[in-house]
């Protein structure tokens, strides 16, 4: 397979190195002095400066930053090949719609918490009613600001949230309510109700938190399913026996979700199912974003 990535950031290094142990040759589009080390370092099979000057694919992978999206998708979805985009899919609604309206089945998003172990473990549990009836969901991810400088902590934040939430429900909840924490107009923190269909999703995200959390909940009429962080490789159920608190461990080791994706795109280019997210989802939950943003008070 030839895999174009556009893009040899901070993480887009680590999508070259996965790409290659996956076996594909992969020539890089790197512009800056930066990236164009990364990726000689990385063993790039070709360094070229635009989308027009890549060879032959059979996809591509875009990891440009994310106001850059909707523009640099524009272009490398005229290369007529299937196209694996980091999240989220644009911070402009509108754009993301029209994007998942015209790319037809063509592109995908890189919703890498949607391939965790623990959170598949957590589905399961939900698919199977292993637990009983499910009340909700309550997701944390916090910590203290972003590497990233064109959009703030919750457009970098939430959609893992959301996605996760897709994943575990099948479904994706609407906002309900929403407040957020804004300086000079970028929303640092922001606390969330979602509803879907008899279950919620309760979602707090934030870059104004001295302690970096990941955490996902779920809360059944049996029990409560908790992954405690991101690193964990087991999902802790926790249960009443006899009036007292009851904990038993389920082990979820299992490939690195950033290969995972990458696995799924690869095998997709050679005939395999499509991977997670459709353009469509990756629409829903920025359309969500944009919704919880302004129940918070965006102008």
């Amino acid at each position: 397979m030839v895999v174009g990535l556009v893009g040899c950031g901070r993480w887009g290094r680590h999508i070259l190195r996965d790409l290659q142990e996956l076996g594909c040759d992969v020539p890089v589009v790197a512009r800056s002095a930066e990236s164009k080390a990364r990726a000689s370092e990385g063993g790039a099979s070709a360094i070229v400066p635009d989308i027009a000057s890549l060879p032959s694919l059979d996809g591509v992978v875009v990891a440009t930053t994310t106001s850059t999206h909707a523009s640099v998708l524009e272009v490398t979805l005229a290369l007529g090949v299937p196209v694996f985009v980091e999240k989220p899919l644009s911070n402009d609604p509108e754009a993301a719609a029209r994007l998942a309206r015209d790319a037809g089945n063509r592109l995908f998003v890189m919703d890498k918490w949607r391939y965790h172990p623990s959170v598949l473990e957590i589905a399961a549990i939900v698919r199977e009613r292993r637990l009983g009836a499910v009340s909700g969901l309550r997701t944390v991810r916090v910590g203290w600001d972003t590497p990233h400088d064109d959009v703030d902590p919750v457009w970098v934040l939430a959609p893992h949230d959301l996605a996760i939430g897709l994943e575990v429900m099948g479904a994706a909840p609407g906002p309900v309510a929403a407040t957020a924490h804004w300086v000079h107009g970028d929303a640092m923190h922001l606390s969330a109700v979602l509803e879907g269909d008899g279950w919620w999703h309760v979602v707090e995200v934030s870059g104004r938190s001295p302690e970096r959390r990941r955490r996902v909940e779920l809360y059944c009429m049996d029990g409560v399913a908790v992954l405690g962080g991101g690193w964990d490789e087991h999902v802790s159920i926790f249960s009443s026996a006899n009036g007292e608190l009851r904990e038993e461990r389920v082990a979820t080791r299992g490939e690195l979700p950033l290969k995972a994706e990458l696995r799924a795109f690869v095998e997709h280019l050679g005939g395999g199912r499509t991977p997670r997210s459709s353009a469509a989802e990756a629409a829903a939950i920025v359309a969500a974003i944009a919704e919880l943003r302004r129940l918070a008070g965006e102008s």
